[in-house]
């Protein structure tokens, strides 16, 4: 029993991968904010170029 809760304590007190986690964490976060941007921003450009092209070809 007491190697057990050695182990557990050396173990809540391991931090060698906690950095790793955060980066992942970190590029997680980025790279969701990039697509949402990107999604809203495309939904917008899109409507607006459509428009254009649109009222372009009609007035052929």
């Amino acid at each position: 029993m007491k190697s057990a809760a050695k182990f557990l304590r050396g173990f809540a007190g391991a931090e060698e991968g906690a950095t790793a986690i955060e980066y992942a964490l970190i590029a997680a976060g980025i790279s969701l904010a990039v697509i949402v941007s990107a999604f809203s921003i495309g939904d917008a450009l899109n409507s607006s170029f459509y428009t254009k092209i649109v009222t372009g070809l009609a007035s052929l």
